[in-house]
C-alpha cells in the first residue's frame, strides 16, 4: 500500500521549509531521521528487513515502534527509490553539534493539535511497499541559533519523499549573471565582539527610480525590523557616478550572528540577490556555567532587542517581571519524564538548547526499574492500515493479576470489535476492522501498574488522476483551473508559488467541487495572477503555469531621433494602441512636468510633447513610458551651436608649417563657440596635454595655442584640433613639417650578378628629412678589406645602378648614401656579400617523356656549358598556348633531369621550357619545339605475372603470404580480386593496389585461403585477367590402420591404409619404425617408403616387436603414428613355445591434484611463485588462468610441469597482478582445477600504476579492492 502525503509535501518529493501560523516567523525545527524495519511478513515474503535493537521479530507478533539512538547516519538507499520501506521506525540522532542534522527515514505522523505535551517525535510504522530498499525521507532544518523548545502545537513539520538519486546526478543549471549587482557583498569573518560592514552596490543608469534592497539572515528573516545597538542599515547615492550604495554594520558580534546571509535588489520586473556568510571567531572560555543558564532564552523587546536573538523571535510576548522561583533540579525532572513531556519541560524552565541537554543527560547511567507486574510491556506504538487487524499483546509476571484494558482513558468491553485472549501469561486485544476512531492512545492496568501504547491508523492516499493544465490568458478574463482525484469528498490544498490560496469571503478566488473534480476559478484576472499554481493531496500533486498578460501593446508610430538648432522648436510623436493608455515622458530618465514652455497632448491614440524654443538643456535622451507595459519609446534630441575654428589668421598655405629641426614652434590660432569651448591637440592618437615639457598645448578663453621648444624630425606631422561643447564639436588640422639630413637607406641587393659586374638596388630611405631626395651615391670594397671607394662623383637619380671591373671569384659588399637640400645621410648597412660569377649554358635535349589527362613528364640533358658557380639545379615553366604567362612548375629547385608537370586543364596545349640555376642566377631557358596537347593516350592494360606466380604458389599453415603483381595500363587501370569466382572478405585477405602493381597479403595463412585467386585489370573496354594458384598446406594425419599380415622366420609383412587428411598436399612416403616389447625403445626402418605394404626382414629371434608408421608431405612427416594393435613373436623354425596370457594393469586415471595451491602474499617487485601437484595417466594438460581467465603467451608468467609438479612464476609482480589463480589439467579421462588467492603486498599509488600503462578500469578496481581489505584488517 503506497505511503499517504502529508499536508506540507511537494511535488517532486524534497522537503519544503514551513513555518507555523502563531509561530512568528520562527526557524524550522531540527531535522529527524528516522529509520524503518520490515515486519515479520515481508521476511516471510523474502525480503530483507533492516535490523533495530539486534533483536528480531516475533512471527506471531506485529512489529512495534522501537526508539534506539544511534551514532551513525542512516545508509542510503540502493535503488533510489522514493517508496517507505516496511517496518518499524528507529529514531536516530546525531549529538555531535547543535547544528547536526537528523534525517528521518519513514513518515511521521504529525501530533495531534490538542496535545501540548505531545512527544517532539512521533515515530510510525509503515506498511510493506514493492521496495523493500527504499527508503522515505523527512528532512527540517535548524538554523544556526539556537530555537527554543515548544509544545505539540508549536511544532512544524515538513513530510515529502527524498529526492532519488538520479534527480541529484541531474545537472544543475548555472545562475544567471548579476543583472542588478554591480558590487556584491563577501562573506567575512570577524572575531567576537568585533565589528564588520558589508556593502552593495546597484547602478542606476537605467533605473527610473531608487531600487528595494532587503536584507535577510539565513532563508527568512527580515533584517530590517532588527536594527538597533547591534546591527545598523546605511544607503548612500552618488550623483555623479550614479550608484546607490547599500551598508549593512554589525556591531559587537556575538556568536549567534554567525550563518548565512542574503541580499535582495528589486526593480519592477528585474530581481537579483547574492548570499553571503559571517564567521565569528569565538575565543575558548573555560568558565563553568550554570545548567539553567547555559540553556536560557534571552529576553526581548529590551536593550538587546537588535541582537538577532532568533529564540526570542518565535513568540512575541511582553516582558515580564522576573519573579522568583524556587530552585529546581532540572535533570532528576528530565530523568524521570517521558521523552514526549521533554518539550514542556524545556518550555517551561527557559531551556533553549534541549537538545544540548538531552545530549549531556545521555552521558548519565540509567536506573532501570524492573516492573513487578509486567514481564513485557506493551510497545511504545504500533501501526495498521485502515480496515486491517492488530493485536496487542503484554507478559505478566503473575497471570492471577486482574487485567483492564483502556482507549483514551475509557475501559474497554469485549466485543466483536474487540476480542480478549489469554495464552499462558500473555494477555492479548485484538482490534478487528479498524478504523480512524481505533487511531487512539491505549493502555492496560495490572493491579497499580500501568502500561501504554499509541496506535496508528493509516489511511490510503488520495492521488491525482487529471492534473492541471496551464493556462496563458489576457487581463480581465475569467480562469478556471480544473483537477480529478480519485475520491470523492477528498481533502487538497491549492497553492501558488508554493503559498496557499487564501479561499474567504473576501478573497479573489473561488474553490469548488463537484464529485471528484476541483476546480479554482479566478473570474477577473490581473497581472498579479500570473505564478505556478499547484494542487496538493495526499498521494501526489500537480501544477501547471497561468500566465496573465496585459492586451498587447501595438506601436502605430514611434518616436522618432530629432536634430534641432538652439531656439528652434521642438515636436516628439508617438501613436500606440490600446489608445485609453496614458503614459509618462522622460528626459535622461528625469520625469517631464508641464508648462509654459513643455506642454504635453494626449488625445486617443496620439501622444504629442511640444517644445516652444529649445535650449542647451533640451538636449538629451527622452522615453515615453506607457503606464503598466515594460515597453518604451524612445528618441534622442540634440540641439546644435557648434564651435568654430579661424584657420584664416595663421596665413599659411595649406595650413602647412615648415621649420627648421632644432628651432622653436608657437602657434597661436583664434576660436569661437557658446559656452566656451573643450580644445583638444592631437597627434595621430596620442593628447597634447597642457603640462607638457617640450610640446605642450595651451588655452586662454578665444584662442588656443601648440609649442614645441626644441623641434625634432618626429614633430613632423598632422595636428588634429578638437573643439567640443554642449552644443556639438569642430576640428581642424595644421600640418608641420620639420626637415632634416634624411635617413640612411636599407641595405642594398644585388639581384644578378655576371663574370665582372652586378646589378645593385635600394629602397628610398624612410624618412627623407622633410625634404626631396636630390640623389645618392655609391661606394664599394672587397669583403676582407676595410677601404670603402666610391663609384659615382655626380648624383645618382635612380635607385639602381651597375658596378663594373670586378674581379671574378672575389667577394664584394656595397653601400648607399642619401643626399637632400640639408645635407648627406650616414651610409646604410653594407649589402650581403656577392662574388662575380657567370650563369651556364641553358638545357641540351629538351624532350616530352610521358602525357596524361591532367600531367606532363618532359626530360632532358645537362648544360654544355656550366661554369665555376656550379650547377644549383633546374626551374621548369609552362605556358598555355596562345599565352606568354609562364607559370613555374616547381617551387624548389630540381636537381633530376626528368619532371611531371601536374594539376593541367586536360585538353590544353602547352609550352615548357627548362632552365638551369646556380649561384650567378639562371640560364637562357631550353623550351619545346611544339606544344604539347594534354591528353592521356590509352593503353590497353597488360599483367605482367612473375614468373614464380605462374606455377602453384605453396605455403605453409601460419607463413605470411605477400604476393606483389605488376600491370601496365593509362590511365590507371580498374583492379578486381575473384576468388573461386566469389569476392575476397577484406576480412581475412588484405589487397592494396597502386597505380603499377597489386599485392595481396595475408598476415597467417590457413588452409581455408587455398584456391584460385583470379586477377582482372581494366581500363575502358579493356581488360585483362590472370589466375593465381595458392595453395596452404600443413603435415598429414597419420596412417589409418596398420596391421601385421604375416610372420615367418625373421620377417613380417605389414599393411596400412593412406592418412584421412592429406595436409593438402600429396604424401611423399612412409617411414616405418619398430620397437622391442621389453625396451619399447622405437627404431626407424625405413624412410621416404611409397607403398602401402612392407616386409621388415633381419628381426631377432625371441624377440617380440611393435611397429608403428608415419606418413609425410612436402611439410614433414605427420605429428603422431599409427601403431599395430598386436605384436609379432619372432620364433626359431621347428620350435613352437606357447606364451602364456597376462592381463595388463590399466594404469589409466583422470586427473587429481594431490598437493593443492595455496594462498600466497607477494612483496611487489619480487618474483613469486604458484606450485601444486597432480597425478593423471595419460599426461594431463596444465592450463593456468588469472581471474577465470587463461594465461596465453604472456611474458610475465613462466609455467613449468616436472613429474606432475606445476609450478606458475610470476616476474616482479605489481599490485595488478593481484587476484584469484586456477591450475586446471585436463586428459580424456577428465579434469581437475584449484584455486588459490594471491595478493601483492607494497602497492603503487594510483598515479605510478597509470605510468605503467596499466587501464583505467583495472586501476579503478585494483583502489577499491585495496580500500575493502585495509578495512578488513
Amino acid at each position: 500500500m503506497p505511503e499517504p502525503t502529508k499536508k506540507d509535501e511537494t511535488p517532486n518529493g524534497q522537503p519544503e521549509e514551513s513555518v507555523a501560523p502563531d509561530s512568528n516567523g520562527a526557524p524550522p525545527l531540527p531535522e529527524i531521521s528516522l529509520e524503518v524495519s520490515p515486519p515479520p511478513e515481508a521476511v516471510a515474503e523474502g525480503k530483507e528487513p533492516v535490523e533495530t535493537d539486534g533483536k528480531k521479530p516475533e512471527p506471531p507478533e506485529p512489529e512495534p515502534l522501537q526508539a534506539v539512538v544511534a551514532k551513525e547516519p542512516p545508509s542510503p538507499t540502493e535503488n533510489g527509490s522514493n517508496q517507505p520501506q516496511p517496518g518499524g521506525v528507529g529514531v536516530k540522532e546525531q549529538a555531535e553539534s547543535a547544528n547536526s542534522t537528523v534525517k528521518e527515514e519513514g513518515p511521521c505522523s504529525p501530533p495531534p493539535p490538542d496535545d501540548d505535551a505531545a512527544a517532539t517525535t512521533c515515530p510510525s510504522p509503515t506498511p510493506p511497499t514493492e521496495d523493500a530498499n527504499s527508503l522515505k525521507k523527512l528532512s527540517i532544518e535548524l538554523p544556526n541559533d539556537s530555537v527554543p523548545a515548544m509544545g505539540r502545537k508549536d511544532s512544524v513539520w515538513s513530510l515529502g519523499e527524498g529526492q532519488a538519486p538520479e534527480e541529484l546526478e541531474k545537472p544543475v543549471d548555472n545562475p544567471p549573471l548579476s543583472i542588478l549587482l554591480i558590487e556584491k557583498p563577501q562573506s567575512g569573518t570577524v572575531q567576537l565582539g568585533g565589528d564588520i560592514t558589508f556593502v552593495a552596490k546597484v547602478e542606476a543608469k537605467d533605473l527610473l527610480r531608487k531600487p528595494t534592497v532587503k536584507w535577510f539572515k539565513g532563508k527568512w528573516m527580515d533584517l530590517a525590523s532588527k536594527t538597533g545597538k547591534h546591527l545598523q542599515l546605511k544607503e548612500t547615492f552618488d550623483r555623479v557616478t550614479k550608484i546607490h550604495t547599500f551598508e549593512m554594520h554589525i556591531i559587537k558580534a556575538k556568536e549567534n550572528y554567525a550563518g548565512n546571509y542574503r541580499c535582495e535588489v528589486n526593480y519592477k520586473d528585474k530581481f537579483d540577490s547574492c548570499s553571503f556568510d559571517l564567521e565569528v571567531k569565538a575565543e575558548q572560555s573555560s568558565q563553568t556555567l550554570d545548567i539553567r543558564s547555559a540553556f536560557k532564552r534571552s529576553s526581548e523587546g529590551q536593550e538587546d532587542a537588535g541582537e538577532l536573538d532568533f529564540s526570542g523571535l518565535l513568540k512575541r510576548r511582553e516582558p515580564k517581571q522576573q519573579e522568583e522561583t524556587p530552585e529546581v533540579d532540572v535533570w532528576e525532572i528530565l530523568k524521570n519524564a517521558r521523552p514526549d513531556e521533554y518539550e514542556t519541560i524545556a518550555f517551561k524552565y527557559g531551556i533553549t538548547d534541549l537538545r544540548g541537554l538531552l545530549r549531556r543527560m545521555k552521558k548519565i547511567p540509567k536506573e532501570i526499574k524492573k516492573s513487578e507486574a509486567f514481564a513485557k510491556k506493551l510497545e511504545p506504538a504500533y501501526q495498521v492500515d485502515k480496515g486491517g487487524k492488530i493485536r496487542l499483546v503484554v507478559d505478566l509476571a503473575d497471570p492471577t493479576v486482574e487485567l483492564k484494558w483502556y482507549k483514551n482513558g475509557q475501559e474497554i468491553r469485549p466485543s466483536p470489535k474487540y476480542i480478549f485472549e489469554h495464552k499462558g501469561t500473555q494477555r492479548i486485544m485484538v482490534i478487528n476492522n479498524c478504523s480512524m476512531n481505533d487511531d487512539a492512545a491505549y493502555s492496560v492496568a495490572a493491579g497499580d501498574e500501568k502500561c501504554s501504547t499509541e496506535l496508528f491508523v493509516k489511511e490510503l492516499p488520495v492521488k491525482i488522476v487529471k492534473g492541471i493544465e496551464p493556462v496563458k490568458t489576457t487581463v480581465n478574463e475569467r480562469i478556471e483551473l480544473e483537477c480529478e482525484v480519485s475520491e470523492e469528498g477528498a481533502q487538497v490544498k491549492w497553492m501558488k508559488n508554493g503559498v496557499e490560496v487564501p479561499t474567504g469571503v473576501r478573497s479573489r478566488y473561488r474553490v469548488k467541487c463537484e464529485g471528484t473534480k476541483h476546480f479554482l476559478v479566478i473570474d477577473d484576472a490581473s497581472r498579479e495572477d500570473t505564478g505556478t499554481y499547484s494542487i496538493m493531496a495526499t498521494g501526489g500533486t500537480s501544477e501547471a503555469h497561468v500566465q496573465v498578460d496585459l492586451k498587447p501593446l501595438k506601436i502605430y508610430q514611434d518616436l522618432q531621433d530629432m536634430t534641432v538648432l538652439l531656439g528652434q522648436p521642438l515636436k516628439l510623436h508617438c501613436e500606440i494602441y490600446p489608445g485609453n493608455v496614458p503614459g509618462r515622458w522622460y528626459r535622461n530618465g528625469q520625469l517631464i512636468q508641464p508648462n509654459d514652455r513643455i506642454n504635453i497632448i494626449h488625445r486617443n491614440k496620439v501622444h504629442r510633447l511640444e517644445i516652444e524654443a529649445c535650449s542647451l538643456h533640451d538636449s538629451g535622451d527622452y522615453t515615453f513610458v506607457p503606464e503598466g507595459y515594460s515597453q518604451t519609446l524612445c528618441a534622442k534630441v540634440h540641439v546644435i551651436d557648434p564651435p568654430r575654428l579661424h584657420l584664416d589668421s595663421l596665413n599659411f598655405p595649406d595650413n602647412t608649417v615648415t621649420i627648421v629641426a632644432g628651432n622653436k614652434l608657437r602657434l597661436e590660432i583664434p576660436i569661437t563657440g557658446e559656452p566656451t569651448p573643450r580644445v583638444v591637440w592631437m597627434k595621430g592618437e596620442r593628447v597634447i596635454l597642457d603640462s607638457g615639457n617640450r610640446v605642450r598645448a595651451e588655452t586662454y578663453g578665444d584662442q588656443t595655442s601648440l609649442t614645441i621648444d626644441v623641434t625634432e624630425r618626429e614633430d613632423t606631422g598632422n595636428y588634429k584640433i578638437v573643439l567640443q561643447n554642449e552644443a556639438g564639436e569642430a576640428t581642424a588640422s595644421v600640418k608641420i613639417k620639420v626637415v632634416d639630413i634624411p635617413d640612411p637607406p636599407e641595405a642594398p641587393l644585388v639581384p644578378s650578378v655576371g663574370g665582372d659586374w652586378c646589378t645593385m638596388t635600394w629602397d628610398p630611405p624612410k624618412y627623407d628629412g622633410g625634404s626631396a631626395i636630390l640623389g645618392y651615391f655609391v661606394e664599394r670594397k672587397k669583403k676582407q678589406s676595410s677601404r670603402w671607394m666610391r663609384l659615382n662623383f655626380d648624383l645618382i637619380k635612380e635607385t639602381s645602378f651597375e658596378p663594373k671591373k670586378m674581379i671574378e671569384g672575389v667577394p664584394y659588399e656595397v653601400r648607399i648614401f642619401a643626399v637632400n637640400a640639408i645635407g648627406v645621410s650616414k651610409p646604410s648597412e653594407p649589402s650581403k656579400a656577392f662574388t662575380p660569377l657567370a650563369v651556364t649554358s641553358e638545357p641540351t635535349m629538351l624532350v616530352v617523356d610521358d602525357v596524361t589527362d591532367t600531367t606532363v613528364t618532359v626530360k632532358w640533358r645537362p648544360p654544355e656549358t656550366i661554369g665555376a658557380a656550379g650547377l644549383d639545379g633546374y626551374l621548369v615553366e609552362y605556358c598555355i598556348e596562345g599565352s606568354d604567362d609562364w607559370v613555374v612548375s616547381n617551387k624548389e629547385l630540381t636537381e633530376k633531369t626528368r619532371y611531371t608537370i601536374t594539376g593541367l586543364p586536360p585538353g590544353a596545349k602547352i609550352l615548357v621550357r627548362v632552365k638551369a640555376i646556380n649561384a650567378a642566377g639562371a640560364s637562357a631557358p631550353r623550351t619545346l619545339q611544339h606544344s604539347v596537347l594534354v591528353k592521356e593516350v590509352i593503353e590497353p592494360p597488360k599483367i605482367r605475372v612473375p614468373r614464380h606466380l605462374k606455377q602453384t604458389y605453396t605455403r605453409r599453415v601460419g607463413e605470411a603470404v605477400n604476393l606483389v603483381v605488376p600491370f601496365m595500363g593509362k590511365p590507371r587501370p580498374k583492379v578486381n580480386w575473384l576468388k573461386e569466382g566469389k569476392p575476397i572478405d577484406p576480412a581475412h585477405v588484405s589487397i592494396r593496389n597502386t597505380d603499377c602493381d597489386s599485392i595481396i597479403f595475408i598476415r597467417k595463412a590457413e588452409r581455408s585461403h587455398s584456391g584460385n585467386y583470379v586477377m582482372s585489370v581494366q581500363v575502358e573496354n579493356h581488360d585483362d585477367t590472370a589466375v593465381i594458384d595458392i595453395q596452404i598446406v600443413d603435415l598429414p594425419g597419420p596412417p589409418q590402420c596398420v596391421t601385421i599380415e604375416d610372420v615367418w622366420g625373421g620377417n613380417v609383412a605389414l599393411a596400412w591404409t593412406p592418412p584421412k587428411d592429406n595436409g593438402n598436399a600429396p604424401i611423399t612416403g612412409y617411414t616405418i619404425q619398430k620397437a622391442d616389447k621389453k625396451t619399447m625403445e622405437w627404431y626407424t626402418c625405413i624412410e621416404h617408403y611409397h607403398r602401402n605394404c612392407i616386409a621388415i626382414t633381419e628381426l631377432v629371434v625371441g624377440n617380440e616387436y611393435f611397429f608403428r608408421v608415419f606418413s609425410e608431405n612436402m611439410c614433414g612427416l605427420s605429428e603422431a603414428a599409427t601403431q599395430t594393435k598386436k605384436s609379432a613373436l619372432i620364433v626359431k623354425e621347428g620350435m613352437q613355445v606357447k606364451q602364456p596370457e597376462y592381463n595388463d594393469h590399466d594404469f589409466k586415471e583422470a586427473p587429481k591434484f594431490t598437493q593443492p595451491l595455496i594462498n600466497t602474499f607477494a612483496i611487489a617487485g619480487y618474483n613469486a611463485t604458484l606450485n601444486c601437484s597432480v597425478r593423471a595417466n595419460p599426461r594431463p594438460k596444465v592450463i593456468w588462468m588469472k581471474n577465470k581467465i587463461a594465461i596465453i603467451d604472456d611474458p610475465r608468467y613462466r609455467m613449468f610441469s616436472s613429474q606432475g609438479v606445476c609450478t606458475l612464476e610470476i616476474r616482479k609482480p605489481s599490485p595488478y597482478d593481484g587476484g584469484l589463480y586456477s591450475c586446471k589439467a585436463i586428459n580424456d579421462l577428465g579434469e581437475a582445477q584449484v584455486e588459490c588467492k594471491l595478493e601483492v603486498k607494497g602497492g603503487f599509488t594510483f598515479y605510478e600504476l597509470l605510468q605503467r600503462g596499466v587501464p583505467l578500469h583495472l586501476i579503478d578496481k585494483y583502489m577499491n579492492e585495496t580500500k575493502i581489505v585495509e578495512q578488513e584488517k
